[in-house]
């Protein structure tokens, strides 16, 4: 069982900040030094941090609500903060979201090939489009582009940043101190992108990484979503309310890799899987609904509103939730459809849920929910997990005193790391120069 830490660099969640055991540290290092030792320790596979590139103003066009809820802001550079992470551990996996939106490939492939340098191999990059509006306004754009129109500049963006890591080859720095010669000038190339959205000559300044390709990670629901992550990624991250979405996901998602000539054994499924651990099943329910008595249903809202770009006091809050055509965050939208749909809630109802929403039925004694992790494994819904905490330091501490050893005892996780690099913390091959062909081109 793969598991990896999803944490934000800020506060969790809606209402994670107000839990009685939350650590109000978040703009310190310690705070997130205390979390990798913590993952660490519990031999994670990875831990990866979301971003986003403005203050929300999905509810009501304002950024108040964002503010005075906590949802979604402030959020502080992902890439920094896993640095300071580096710096305490030697093994943990370490993942920053960087939109293809409003980078460009040479910026991007030279911090993750310094990342992955400095920390041994440990770098990986969720590839997001960005999904609000809001974001685009800090960039000179007046609304998100289409969702086709931002997979297109992504398909390019990744597409070039791989040729620039590809610029160098393995054995370009010779470093000869006798001869003088520090490299051989005939093992580096240039790469003279011209795409349609963006251009970079090339070579990189940066040597090739340890891991050829940083981790790729992608979590799009969308069709085009998932064709890229067909194409791109070697971990899928994604989001659902029930066992038969997750397995039907998963299914797809394989025979969408394999029809791009990819191994599908080479790509790792990860569904969000938040943990309430307790003495019983009941006692996890009674710590469930004590958190969720503090969630605010406008907190809520003002979360669902940053996920699907939508501004949902457009609606009668009491009514039920129309379809809304296209969304920024489509797996988000998709799992609280299914579940608005089958509990018949409003708009209202929504809020307080998922202010407070756990994904993948979790919450309950350590032998419930292994007993669930297990079954999730044996009928195809995941590779693993993407572990989410309602709040920080805490939910992750319980979950390595509780459920890591529990997993260990049935022989679903491991007791120690038998690689060095992220990749091999996946049992992924390390992608030969120029691999990117193979996935580019099979569009």
């Amino acid at each position: 069982m793969h598991l990896a830490a999803f944490l934000n660099a800020g506060p969790m969640g809606t209402s994670g900040w107000r839990h009685p055991d939350a650590d109000p540290g978040f703009l310190t290092a310690n705070y997130y030094r205390h979390v990798a030792k913590l993952l660490e320790a519990a031999c994670f596979d990875l831990a990866f941090i979301p971003d986003a590139l403005s203050v929300p103003r999905s509810l009501g066009n304002s950024f108040a609500p964002a503010v005075q809820w906590g949802s979604g802001t402030p959020r502080l550079d992902p890439l920094v903060i896993l640095g300071v992470m580096a710096g305490v551990t030697e093994h943990l996996g370490l993942a920053a979201t960087l939109s293809t939106g409003y980078h460009e490939p040479f910026h991007l492939a030279r911090a993750l090939a310094t990342f992955d340098h400095v920390t041994g191999g440990r770098a990986g990059w969720n590839i997001v489009t960005s999904f609000q509006d809001a974001e685009a306004q800090n960039f000179g754009q007046p609304t998100l582009p289409p969702r086709e129109a931002r997979y297109a500049r992504a398909e390019e963006v990744v597409s070039a940043a791989a040729q620039l890591w590809d610029s160098w080859d393995d054995e370009t720095l010779q470093q000869n101190k006798q001869t003088g010669e520090f490299g051989l000038a005939s093992k580096v190339r240039s790469v003279d992108f011209r795409g349609d959205f963006v251009t970079t000559q090339g070579p990189l300044n940066v040597p090739r990484m340890p891991q050829g390709y940083p981790l790729l990670i992608q979590a799009g629901a969308s069709p085009s979503g998932r064709d890229f992550a067909a194409r791109w990624a070697d971990v899928i991250f994604c989001s659902h309310e029930s066992l038969a979405s997750a397995t039907a996901f998963y299914q797809e998602m394989k025979q969408r890799v394999t029809d791009h000539g990819r191994d599908p054994q080479q790509v790792r499924i990860l569904p969000a899987a938040t943990v309430v651990v307790g003495d019983s099943d009941t006692d996890a329910q009674q710590k469930h609904r004590a958190f969720a008595e503090r969630v605010h249903p406008l907190a809520g809202l003002s979360r669902l509103a940053y996920h699907v770009n939508v501004d949902l006091t457009r609606y009668d809050l009491d009514g039920p939730l129309p379809e809304l055509g296209e969304v920024g965050v489509q797996g988000h939208y998709d799992e609280v459809r299914e579940f608005a749909q089958r509990e018949k809630l409003s708009i209202r109802d929504i809020g307080r849920w998922y202010g407070a929403r756990t994904e993948g039925n979790m919450i309950g004694s350590v032998s419930s929910v292994v007993d669930t992790m297990e079954q999730w494994l044996e009928q195809g819904a995941a590779d693993g997990f993407m572990i989410q905490a309602t709040h920080l330091p805490g939910a992750f501490e319980e979950f390595a005193r509780y459920v890591v050893p529990e997993l260990q005892r049935r022989g679903l996780h491991k007791s120690h790391y038998q690689g060095t690099t992220a990749r091999e913390h996946f049992g992924l091959e390390r992608p030969s120069r120029d691999a990117w062909q193979q996935r580019a081109l099979r569009r």
